[in-house]
């Protein structure tokens, strides 16, 4: 049933619109009124399909999830030694926290906030359409596209803070500029508001969709995240939130960690919220075999399109693995090997990623561990065949451990959770002891995060909540407080003279 939301949302595409991020509206042309199209349930699901369009970028190369973590020690494009990722600098300012007012610029920085903000957008031309309508279930679609709605200013406030706000689609004017607290306080209740009303089951109807599972999970977000963005210590509603979607039992960890991840992997029991993906029905997004790999892995993988060579594992990130934890197979290294298992050999030499890279303005070619936590399927080619895997944004590990982290904050006893079954599970399946309450520091439960959910857009907002991201690692030196979020792109700035630049 993957399908069934990508079909229903590659219909809405015929009615293409014209976006404005600057003023969250859209202007949509359409010779077909609302009410002759919008009859029944399933036609509105169809056009409340395009708000989930706009999560489609989000792993692109220079989209949010790449600005995030290239900002963060997981992930690191140094140039390499014939020159190419340099790119004029905009991979480097991010990665050593450069980035200001004057980089304002950046294309990486303006595509993720023009991504957020369509995705705002979209959500309101569709609620002011199906709003007045007179259907059945109308008013769980409306709760649906409140808390996708929801979801967007999570990633806005994360990544910006005080940011324009809007809710109301006919109003043309540029949007004000509204404090972190005041969009905080504005998603928490969207969320608890809508909630009730949402699809408590994730069938494969709601594949991709937003459910409660989905929305306890954000709450969740919200709460642990609380005393960083808004000075409020709500460690006890996080542990609450993580309680709502245990109880709804309908989540579980899997047997095999990479079960979440592989080309189908819309079997997964642990998965709560993914980004749907089909290499003909969708655009080309989710390519991270161009991105990562180097042109010698073809062979390993057969693959038809040859890899650019640029994502690359940070080295002393690679070090936080044991070498008995299975989680560190997210990640190619060492000698490699042809898709028959025989040592791959070029030029005589063996074909060997090197964790380690010595010179980050001179990288070589097989220097940096590479990604391969998502199962490549065969022929892959970018814009011609690309990955069928499902990005996955929440599942089910990160409950679990957020209300760990949420328990250890204060947020009640540790010791009353820490022998949960599928806790200890987490542990269990990549080959390692289960924690006991001891193991239950700052720096290994920041470290834990990191191995379990590298790659998947999480480190950023943790290193930010546990207090390190000032500090330098691997080719970034210390940064200042202000660099916790990212500057205002400058053509945002320039369409809406509301809004304020962030201090950098």
């Amino acid at each position: 049933m993957k399908k069934y939301l990508i079909s229903t949302v590659s219909l809405v595409l015929l009615a293409s619109s014209i976006f404005s991020c600057t003023d969250l509206t859209e202007e949509v042309y359409s010779e077909i009124p609302a009410g002759n199209f919008l009859t029944n349930e399933q036609n509105v699901i169809a056009y409340a399909g395009r708000a989930y369009v706009k999560l489609q970028p989000y792993p692109e190369e220079q989209r949010l999830w790449s600005l995030g973590q290239n900002a963060s020690d997981e992930l690191v494009i140094p140039t390499k030694h014939n020159g190419e990722w340099f790119e004029q600098g905009r991979w480097e300012v991010i990665q050593k926290h450069t980035l200001g007012s004057s980089t304002a610029n950046n294309k990486i920085l303006t595509k993720s906030w023009d991504m957020v903000f369509e995705g705002i957008s979209a959500c309101n031309e569709i609620l002011q359409v199906i709003t007045p309508l007179d259907i059945k279930n109308k008013d769980r679609v409306i709760a649906e596209i409140k808390t996708l709605r929801a979801f967007y200013y999570y990633w806005a406030i994360d990544y910006w803070g005080n940011i324009p706000f809007s809710v109301d689609f006919s109003d043309r004017n540029p949007p004000q500029q509204k404090n972190r607290q005041f969009v905080y306080d504005f998603i928490v209740k969207e969320i608890l508001d809508n909630v009730n009303l949402l699809q408590e089951s994730p069938t494969p109807e709601y594949y991709g969709r937003v459910t409660k599972g989905m929305a306890y999970t954000l709450l969740a977000k919200m709460y642990i995240n609380a005393q960083e963005w808004v000075g409020k210590n709500q460690f006890v509603e996080a542990v609450a939130a993580c309680d709502k979607v245990i109880a709804l039992n309908k989540y579980q960890i899997e047997n095999d960690y990479f079960a979440n991840f592989k080309v189908k992997n819309e079997g997964s029991k642990e998965n709560i919220f993914v980004i749907p993906y089909h290499p003909q029905l969708t655009d080309e997004h989710f390519y991270w075999q161009a991105l990562t790999l180097n042109a010698d892995s073809q062979s390993t993988f057969n693959l038809a399109g040859v890899p650019w060579d640029g994502f690359v594992l940070q080295p002393d990130f690679f070090g936080k693995y044991a070498a008995n934890d299975i989680r560190r197979k997210s990640f190619l290294f060492g000698q490699q090997y042809d898709i028959k298992g025989n040592a791959i050999v070029i030029g005589g030499k063996p074909f060997i990623y090197t964790p380690t890279i010595a010179n980050y303005k001179s990288r070589g070619e097989w220097e940096g561990a590479r990604v391969a936590k998502y199962e490549y399927q065969e022929k892959l080619s970018y814009d011609v065949v690309d990955m069928e895997n499902d990005f996955v944004l929440f599942r089910y590990a990160d409950v679990l451990y957020t209300k760990l982290e949420a328990l250890h904050r204060g947020g009640g006893s540790v010791a009353g959770f820490i022998n949960n079954p599928d806790l200890q599970k987490i542990r269990t399946r990549a080959g390692l002891p289960v924690y006991t309450i001891g193991n239950i520091t700052n720096n290994e439960l920041l470290d834990e995060l990191g191995r379990e959910f590298a790659w998947e857009g999480h480190r950023r907002q943790d290193q930010i909540r546990f207090g390190v991201w000032g500090n330098s690692w691997w080719e970034k030196p210390a940064s200042g407080p202000n660099k916790k979020l990212f500057p205002i792109p400058q053509s945002a700035l320039n369409a809406n003279t509301n809004l304020v630049q962030n201090p950098n």
